[in-house]
């Protein structure tokens, strides 16, 4: 089968120059020296001093609540991973669901003022696929009314807005360096902070509160992460420009190759960001058709990921609230193949097997 992910994975003796250090330091984890080697390989990459690399993206977004202080309600969006809604709701707060834009499938800033109550303590918005949100719009409005923004950046790797990183906005910023992104140390994430104050919290909140050895300054938890992983994204970090340059021929043979197709639709990139082409989501026209061509490609060897399906404010533990546009783009969304690994050959098989599937 042809799988929708495939980490990159480096040459195996680069691998192991690392795991030699590892075993001559005798330092697995708490900060070792290759944790904070990779910290500062990622500063370079971000353009940002302050981050921290952290046990996963789900945990650097549980990091951000604690960190800021939320309380009450947090709006945010219903088309994204459950972790980003799923964490909030563990932290105690209740999510209330803002729909999105039809076109960018990020959170809609046009519907948030409405949505914004005297319990309202911040905005946690996605940039989906790493497609930036409507920041400028984001920020005024939390601005205006005193509240904090999160961006759930877990697919950014490598993405600019405006000329800068788009790790740069908000109060805290989150990045996922699972195995099935772009670039990754297996398992993994980032928290990035807009002042010193957020990013010597942020240090005490991920090592349980120590501030040195036998002073607990503050409630914390277990965020750190270990060496074997570090050494995997030191690793894999110095590939960064070949792995985007992958992808990006990836997305554009997709496009030119589905260009006479018009009942597909695609998500619109904001026209001020540096994209990484890290995912291929496309429209169809119905649920039915969606199952219909996930069904087909499977008969042809090809794997396909209802990425995000469903639509958060569907999930039985979270808000009910009607989303009708996140509902009907989550129904229709098929993301294709996008991975390192995938072959010339393979991808024009997909590709065959698309027109097929629409020519009958």
């Amino acid at each position: 089968m042809i799988n929708v992910t495939n980490p990159f994975l480096p040459p195996f003796d680069e691998y192991q120059k690392y795991m030699e250090a590892v075993w001559s330091n005798h330092w697995l984890t708490n900060h070792g020296p290759l944790a904070s080697q990779y910290e500062e390989e990622l500063s370079k990459s971000f353009e940002t001093d302050r981050l921290w690399y952290v046990t996963n993206g789900t945990i650097a977004l549980q990091l951000a609540y604690k960190a800021l202080g939320l309380t009450g309600e947090v709006i945010t969006t219903p088309f994204s991973f459950i972790a980003t809604a799923s964490s909030l709701f563990w932290e105690g707060l209740d999510p209330v669901f803002c729909d999105i834009d039809q076109a960018t499938f990020n959170l809609d800033p046009n519907k948030l003022e409405a949505l914004i109550t005297n319990r309202t303590s911040a905005i946690v918005a996605t940039h989906v696929y790493g497609n930036p949100c409507d920041i400028d719009r984001i920020e005024l409005i939390a601005s205006k009314f005193g509240l904090k923004v999160i961006y759930d950046a877990a697919h950014c790797f490598g993405v600019k807005f405006k000329g800068r990183s788009v790790f740069q906005y908000g109060d805290l910023s989150t990045l996922s360096l699972h195995a099935t992104k772009i670039l990754h140390s297996v398992e993994g994430g980032v928290v990035f902070s807009s002042n010193a104050d957020l990013h010597q919290k942020l240090w005490d909140l991920r090592n349980f509160g120590f501030d040195g050895p036998e002073r607990i300054r503050s409630l914390g938890i277990n965020g750190k992460n270990s060496e074997f992983h570090a050494a995997m994204g030191l690793s894999i970090i110095k590939y960064q420009k070949e792995i985007l340059n992958k992808y990006e021929q990836l997305y554009l043979n997709y496009r030119k190759g589905l260009s006479a197709i018009e009942r597909i639709e695609y998500q619109q990139i904001h026209e001020d960001a540096t994209y990484n082409y890290a995912y291929f989501p496309m429209l169809v026209e119905s649920e039915e058709l969606v199952i219909e061509l996930k069904s087909y490609l499977e008969s042809k060897g090809v794997n396909t990921s209802r990425y995000f399906y469903p639509s958060l404010n569907k999930v039985d533990y979270l808000e009910k609230n009607a989303c009708p546009v996140a509902e009907n783009i989550a129904s229709r969304v098929l993301c294709l193949p996008m991975n390192y690994y995938l072959e010339e050959k393979d991808q024009a098989m997909i590709l065959k097997s698309i027109k097929e599937f629409y020519k009958q």
